[in-house]
């Protein structure tokens, strides 16, 4: 069994239950149009009137009437509340959309709701083995044994016996779509990027025949399917010699696989690449280009409608630490920035926010509003992997709208970053953001049930441009728990949203990263990385810390930037203090703008981020009796968790750079020195 997370019956049916509805102008030979009815009927308890009966909800689509197919208004009239838009998949949305306004105590006047981005999408990292890569609420809802759900590393599940990858679970697959439409989500991968075992097999029978199963579901809400797809695939399960890109059978062997795919999901999506990243096949082995690899895909899927989603994380990943001009940051710029203009106009690119790798505190990809001639995602991970991994409590949507918000100056009247995206494209509807999936198989979804606000903030961001993190927690809480009031909702409010910021005291300081446990990515480890073949990262010595990404003295980074971004984040003076050792290596006695010392901060950021957690364990137990005791309990449990790990972080940092500057903590508090 599963939580309905924010669509309890609860919420939903006191609202809807009351109306009498009409259906006007939908072909319901539409997929949409028919859940739709049954979204009415069977979820919302809400009765059809007859011919004799004056319905006073009335829903209809009319071509043209609003701009944008997937727009919606709600608008009452007396008694009658209308939800208009253009299609039937306009109408599920303002369906969803009325229910949660009525629900947080808003008006239903005449109110229009335009999606801020075209695609907004969700990647599954689910393997066929019923494993999660980076997964931390239990197995896939799509893949594995039927009743498992172990919680083995994501590296670790045994091989499955047998010919059938699939769950089976359509149930569950069923609500999980209803959750995405309910927060405006219209494209999900179902499969990780890192494509592996039975999963490169899922593009041909039989097992595509079960892929379309998944597909038929997520069409009824209005969500295309997209698969992973290995780049080696023509050599791996075509027995083809290569997959040289301009190779003509391997033209041609793709072409006949994805003809075959729209014969039987004939609203089929596209492919997903992950290609010459991690060790991953691709087309530069061929002696070939991104633009080789990505356009061949596009020109066999652009006949029926389909989309190449390429994803731009390339580097080197065998970086030697000796040599400090190596920076893993300037990859992903170096390789595609040359090739602008170039991809076909059903290629996307995929690109990470921040230039490393979903960080505590990174700056903006540089990529993000230089490349003005190609269709651009922007990539969230939803699931924690470097951020607490659903075990500390991180709602994560202040830095995510920080991103989004993010001026990227570039010359257009607004520079900001959902901005440009669509206006520095080739086509503004191939554009978008793109998450990475927090859910498995647990019953509350996401592992911590406060994770499932992450989920839920994602699609929200997506959707609604004015939308904040406060505006998005407060809906998700009014939903969640909407018995929750008074002090006990402010409680959890000033968890919620202070979290983030904990998080990131009692971590990495100012922009630096991976201070983590290789592989696993959780608990501190301050030089786990740092003389790693994937990079260096702070550089810490008697003298100083951080990495030195100027063009006068470093890696250069820093010219990858619009001229007035550079020269910003050129200089130490003018560089955000949250992203200070990102780009600069400084002493430990710099001063920063508040009087404190470099070290200073660092010893005080991580002994506040430990009392932070020690106010929430306090916190959380005046809310009990306040919420579900298994949503208490869930919480209460890994808040424990997370203040051992936090101890960690602020004991294992403080003693490291205790003893490499040699500077005591000014108030004296204990350090392991």
């Amino acid at each position: 069994m599963f939580e309905p997370m924010w669509l309890s019956d609860e919420v939903v049916r006191p609202i809807a239950s009351a109306y009498l509805f009409s259906l006007e102008g939908l072909d319901f030979l539409n997929p949409v149009a028919e859940r739709l009815y049954r979204e009415l009927t069977d979820f919302c308890g809400a009765a059809q009137a007859s011919a004799q009966e004056k319905p006073n909800l009335i829903l209809t689509a009319r071509a043209g009437l609003l701009d944008g197919d997937e727009a919606y208004r709600l608008r009452r009239e007396g008694d009658c509340v209308k939800i208009e838009g253009n299609t039937a998949t306009a109408l599920l949305y303002g369906l969803y959309g009325w229910i949660r306004r009525v629900a947080c105590g808003e008006q239903v006047y005449d109110y229009t709701s335009v999606p801020d981005q075209a695609l907004r999408m969700i990647d599954h990292w689910d393997q066929t083995d019923g494993s999660v890569e980076r997964g931390y609420a239990g197995e896939s809802i799509f893949f594995g044994e039927l009743c498992s759900n172990r919680h083995d590393d994501f590296r670790a599940f045994p091989q499955r016996n047998g010919d059938d990858p699939f769950r089976g679970d359509l149930a569950r697959v069923l609500a999980y779509a209803r959750l995405l439409a309910s927060i405006g989500i219209n494209a999900i991968a179902l499969n990780n990027v890192n494509v592996r075992g039975l999963a490169r097999s899922l593009i041909r029978p039989p097992y595509i025949d079960r892929v379309a199963v998944l597909a038929d579901i997520f069409a009824q809400f209005g969500i295309r399917t997209f698969l992973s797809v290995n780049f080696a695939s023509p050599i791996d399960i075509g027995g083809m010699p290569t997959a040289d890109p301009l190779d003509e059978g391997v033209v041609a062997w793709w072409e006949g696989i994805v003809d075959d795919i729209y014969r039987r999901i004939p609203r089929f999506g596209g492919f997903l690449v992950k290609a010459d990243a991690e060790g991953e096949p691709g087309p530069m082995q061929y002696g070939r280009t991104h633009v080789d690899g990505a356009n061949m895909l596009a020109r066999s899927l652009d006949r029926h409608g389909g989309l190449v989603i390429w994803r731009a994380f390339v580097y080197d990943c065998h970086q030697d630490w000796r040599d400090r001009s190596l920076d893993r940051a300037r990859s992903t710029y170096d390789n595609f920035i040359n090739l602008d203009g170039q991809f076909a106009d059903n290629v996307i690119l995929q690109v990470k926010f921040g230039p490393i790798d979903f960080q505590v505190s990174e700056p903006l990809n540089p990529l993000i509003g230089r490349m003005t001639r190609t269709n651009l995602m922007v990539e969230f991970q939803i699931t924690a992997e470097y951020l607490g991994q659903q075990i500390d409590i991180n709602y994560v949507l202040p830095q995510w709208l920080a991103m989004t918000d993010w001026d990227t100056c570039a010359p257009l009247s607004d520079s900001r970053v959902r901005a440009v995206v669509p206006r520095l494209s080739l086509v503004p509807s191939r554009t978008g953001f793109a998450g990475v999936s927090n859910v498995g198989m647990d019953r509350n979804w996401t592992g911590n049930t406060l994770a499932q606000a992450n989920l839920y903030g994602f699609g929200r961001m997506c959707w609604d441009a004015g939308a904040t993190a406060e505006s998005i927690l407060d809906e998700w809480l009014t939903l969640t728990f909407p018995g929750l009031h008074g002090a006990a909702a402010e409680a959890v409010r000033q968890i919620m949203l202070t979290s983030n910021k904990t998080f990131r005291d009692y971590c990495a300081p100012m922009g630096v990263g991976f201070m983590v446990k290789p592989g696993l990515h959780y608990g501190v480890d301050v030089n786990g990385y740092e003389y790693d073949r994937w990079g260096t990262y702070h550089f810490a010595d008697r003298n100083g810390i951080g990495v030195d990404r100027t063009q006068a003295t470093g890696t250069g980074f820093t010219s990858q930037y619009h001229p007035a971004l550079a020269e910003r984040f050129e200089r130490v003076d003018t560089t955000p203090e949250e992203l200070l050792l990102f780009f600069h290596h400084l002493p430990y006695t710099y001063v920063l703008h508040d009087g404190q010392t470099l070290i200073q901060h660092i010893y005080n950021s991580h002994f506040e981020g430990a009392e932070a957690v020690d106010r929430y364990i306090g916190l959380w137990e005046g809310v009990r009796g306040s919420i579900p005791q298994d949503d208490w309990e869930n919480v209460a449990e890994r808040l424990q968790a997370q203040k051992h790990n936090a101890t960690e972080w602020r004991d294992q940092v403080n003693t490291y750079f205790h003893r490499m500057s040699g500077v005591p903590d000014g108030l004296g508090r204990v350090i392991y020195a």
